[in-house]
This record gives C-alpha cells, sequence and structure tokens, in this order.
C-alpha cells in the first residue's frame, strides 16, 4: 500500500508529510488497522538490560520527538518504541526548511535541532499513552544552554522522565547542536556520566525501579575514539550503547540535490559506518547490549547489524523510504536467524 502513497507524499515538503503521515497513523491506529500495516507483530522475544523485548526491532528516538504518536506507531509491531529528543523547555529548533530528501540515495538530511514540546508535554503522553510495550526516552540539552552546563538539562529531564521510561538514552551525538558531540569525549563525557549514574541510582532507589541508561553516540569516530567512549561506558556502568547517530560525512552523497546541506546524513549512506562502530563496540564491549541504528532499510541491513553485534536494531529513515511494512519484514528476519 505505501509504494502507491508515497509519491504524492513526496511531492510534499518533507516536514509537512512527516506530519500527515503521523496524522493519517492515529487514523489507522483508531480503526485497528495500523497492525496489518505493519506486516503483523513478530514474536521473537529477548530479555536485555533486565528487559523484556517481544522482538529485536525498535523505532529510533526522533521520529516522534514528543509522544503524540506513542500508540500508533507501537501498535506496527516494534518490539519496543524510543521517542524523543526532548529537552527540559520547548523549543522551535532550527529554521525551515530543515529536512531534506535525497531519494537517490535512500538517505534524509535533517537540522531540526532538538525542536520538541518540552519534557512536562512528553511526559504527559506516555502517561495518557495505552501502549503497553517497551518504552524509551531519548534525552538532551537545550540550544541556550551553555555546554558547561549541559549536565543540569540532562540530569532535569532525567528525574522527570524516570518514572515513565523503560529505558532512558542520553543523546550526545546529534551535530545540530552546536557543541554537543563534544560530550562524547574525555573529561566532559566523565563528568556527565558520572552525574547521570549517580541520580539514576538515586531516582531507582527512590522509585524502587530500575531504569537503565543507554547513550547515543556518532558514526564519526575513529577505531581509538570508540575506544575511549567504551571505556567510560564501562567505567561508569551505563546499561547500553545506541550505534550510531547521523553523520556529517557527505561522500556518500556528493553531486546529488540537498546533498551539501547543513545537519546529520541518515539513511542507506551511515549503513557501513555505523555497522563498523557496532562491529568494533562488541570488541570493545563484549557484554554490553549495543542497539544498532543506521541505515537499515531491508531485512538483510538489519541482520547486518545483528551479524556485527547488535543485539537489537532500531528503524527511521527506513520507514520513510520503505513505509511501515519494513517493521515486520526485518523483525522477520532478525528471528529466522535462531541467534
Amino acid at each position: 500500500m505505501y509504494r502507491f502513497v508515497r509519491p504524492l507524499l513526496f511531492r510534499l515538503d518533507p516536514e509537512t508529510a512527516h506530519g500527515i503521515t503521523l496524522s493519517a497513523l492515529d487514523m489507522a491506529h483508531r480503526l485497528g488497522m495500523a497492525g496489518v500495516l505493519g506486516g503483523g507483530r513478530v514474536d521473537d522475544p529477548v530479555e536485555l538490560m533486565g528487559l523484556h523485548f517481544p522482538n529485536r526491532v525498535g523505532l529510533a528516538a526522533g521520529l516522534d520527538k514528543n509522544g503524540d504518536h506513542l500508540d500508533a506507531l507501537g501498535a506496527l509491531g516494534f518490539g519496543f518504541v524510543e521517542v524523543g529528543t526532548v529537552t527540559p523547555r520547548p523549543q522551535e529548533g532550527n529554521a525551515r526548511p530543515r529536512l531534506f530528501r535525497l531519494p537517490e540515495a535512500g538517505a534524509i538530511i535533517n537540522r531540526m535541532g532538538f525542536n520538541n514540546r518540552g519534557v512536562d508535554h512528553l511526559v504527559a503522553r506516555v502517561r495518557s499513552s495505552r501502549y503497553t510495550g517497551v518504552i524509551g526516552i531519548n534525552i538532551g540539552k537545550n540550544l541556550t544552554t551553555p555546554v558547561e552546563r549541559a549536565v543540569d538539562d540532562y540530569l532535569t529531564c532525567l528525574a522527570k522522565v524516570h518514572a515513565h521510561a523503560h529505558y532512558i538514552s542520553v543523546n550526545l551525538s546529534s551535530p545540530n547542536t552546536p557543541g554537543l558531540r563534544n560530550l562524547q569525549f574525555g573529561e566532559h563525557l566523565d563528568a556527565l556520566l558520572s552525574a547521570l549514574r549517580e541520580e539514576s541510582l538515586r531516582l531507582d532507589q527512590a522509585n524502587g525501579r530500575r531504569v537503565p541508561l543507554a547513550v547515543k553516540i556518532a558514526p564519526d569516530m575513529s577505531s581509538d575514539e570508540v575506544a575511549l567512549v567504551a571505556r567510560s561506558l564501562t567505567t561508569h556502568a551505563i546499561d547500553a550503547v545506541i550505534a550510531t547517530n547521523t553523520t556529517i560525512a557527505r561522500d556518500a552523497v556528493t553531486g546529488l540535490r540537498h546533498g551539501k546541506e547543513n545537519g546529520g546524513l541518515s539513511g542507506r549512506p551511515v549503513h557501513e559506518a555505523s555497522t563498523i562502530v557496532v562491529r568494533e563496540l562488541r570488541r570493545q564491549l563484549p557484554g554490553m547490549p549495543i542497539i544498532g541504528v543506521g541505515g537499515i532499510d531491508s531485512g538483510s541491513a538489519a541482520l547486518a547489524k545483528r551479524e556485527a553485534g547488535a543485539d537489537l536494531v532500531q528503524l527511521y529513515s527506513g520507514l520513510i523510504y520503505r513505509g511501515p511494512a519494513l517493521v515486520g519484514e526485518c523483525a522477520q528476519a532478525l528471528a529466522t536467524t535462531g541467534q
């Protein structure tokens, strides 16, 4: 069905099409049709981070920043859904246009800039949701918060979402918030992770439930940089790592329309780079759960992430090009391996 609808959507501005698609999914869910669109739920249960995942395929952060469409997206057959990135205060994000399709490459460039309605709105939406699956909440910092005070924003979000998330992911790797990626390295990373882990343990005890912490990293790292990040994740007992966010590299889209736009590149061109990071992380972190994301637009692409060492995978850009049926295709491909 999606292949007939996509040409109409692709005639629209990408951000407008995104909103229309999510509204249509909400309607399909109310009519009981969302599960059919996703190809039916695939049962391939796995236990990770102390959580039960019905299958290994999740929705990546960014598609539903505010948790406004959680019920409809969850009904597509995902094993888990991650909402956000959310910041303490609402913010508009960068000026439009800020989202660009590169269909020849199966890619998207975005410079959204953490546009969201703020953490209080997201918490209210999660609380009102009827979705009973695993919910991850991705947290970040406001644009106007200096990088040296970023920890304050992360701690604010952590405290507000803790009681409503099954796991919390920390976004340190978006290229669209100036200075954010500097938090991935050295003393910045250690200070942030130390503060988050301390507060997380306090909240776990206060709320009587353990909420795992995951960190989302960039694909634009050398092996040595990945090793340094892995060391920090281990030192601070982080529960999982999400690899990866979008890339700032443009080699794969040189000469294409919109190929020079600023922002993060996602989709098929980031698949190899993100898979390399997953493989290196698995070598460095043999026992840590890894969520592989980047360029998964087919069952075989999901399987490649799994073979590189990912325990779970997440979809985003592939959904734009393939539609909801990609969820079931990837879940079935991973279930069939029996790994």
